[in-house]
């Protein structure tokens, strides 16, 4: 049973009418926790704004729990949590007095719901003094969870919530969300970070504001149409303008201190050949493999097919 669905969702902005949404389809399980994988100015927020009520689309339609997220605005509101990407809380409260309120608004207490937030919660409870605007990243981002969570929501839409806080505190949000996943609570969650896509159980790829392909992580680097390799020299910094030059490159993209590397025609001795081509262009050290692809690897590439 689909929790949240999208047929054809349109968004324009401004005079020009500037499309930042294109006819965007997709649906997502009860219980399922759904990412929506891509980088900045690829429409993700204007999607989430959308189906929590905050934007009203331009073209197609959508329903969140079952409601339309135009005509049954006020039901979708009670019964979703939202974390936009930018903490909106009042910095001037305290952790407590923001969660008292947000609970307030609800009808509801923290108590009334503690069970779902506490595990959240006891990481900031020493802090429950302290004025929002003075917590770190890690601990905004823990309050404003427990803030989209205290009405116990059926659908929690959380837009980038990773962004700006370090690697440590990343690690234990996603931990978070398995724990929340576990109760029942179906989760959207939008990131630019690609390594994140293989921690949800399904993901849209988005670029444009045009849906990619959505699919599980696994099926979509399995179905990654050619060998895939990584090279490297140690002269680096000219490998990519070489291997772009080559006659048998497909693509050629820098991954951290290797290139990733498709070939036109993949055969048994393609490897050799373009060894031997960089050897005569100057290069040592030369090291080429076969890989796995990456999410980031088949995102490259469905950009450059659509």
């Amino acid at each position: 049973m689909a929790t949240v669905e999208l047929h054809g969702l349109m968004k324009h902005y401004g005079k020009d009418k500037i499309p930042a949404v294109k006819d965007v389809s997709f649906s997502v399980k009860e219980g399922e926790l759904f990412g929506l994988i891509g980088p900045d100015g690829a429409g993700k927020s204007s999607i989430f704004r959308m189906l929590t009520t905050l934007l009203l689309p331009d073209g197609g339609n959508a329903t969140v729990a079952g409601y339309d997220i135009v005509k049954d605005y006020k039901a979708i509101r009670n019964r979703v949590g939202y974390m936009p990407g930018k903490f909106s809380l009042y910095q001037d409260l305290s952790v407590e007095e923001n969660l008292n309120f947000f609970a307030t608004l609800f009808n509801t207490t923290i108590q009334q719901n503690y069970e779902l937030i506490k595990d959240i919660y006891v990481q900031i409870e020493p802090f429950k003094n302290r004025r929002a605007g003075k917590l770190s990243g890690g601990m905004k981002q823990k309050l404003a969870l427990c803030c989209a969570l205290i009405h116990k929501p059926e659908v929690l839409f959380l837009d980038e919530p990773t962004t700006g806080v370090d690697a440590v505190s990343r690690k234990e949000f996603w931990e978070m969300l398995k724990r929340l996943k576990q109760q029942g609570i179906t989760i959207l969650v939008s990131t630019p970070y690609m390594d994140e896509a293989t921690l949800c159980d399904r993901i849209a790829l988005i670029q444009n504001g045009e849906i990619l392909t959505v699919d599980t992580p696994e099926q979509i680097v399995r179905n990654y149409p050619f060998p895939l390799y990584a090279i490297r020299s140690e002269r680096i910094t000219h490998l990519l303008r070489h291997l772009k030059a080559y006659e048998n490159t497909r693509s050629c993209f820098a991954f951290g201190e290797y290139l990733h590397l498709t070939f036109k025609q993949p055969h048994e001795k393609a490897v050799a050949s373009v060894t031997d081509y960089l050897t005569h262009e100057g290069h040592t050290g030369l090291e080429c493999r076969q890989i796995n692809p990456t999410v980031e690897d088949c995102f490259i590439q469905l950009m450059k097919t659509a």
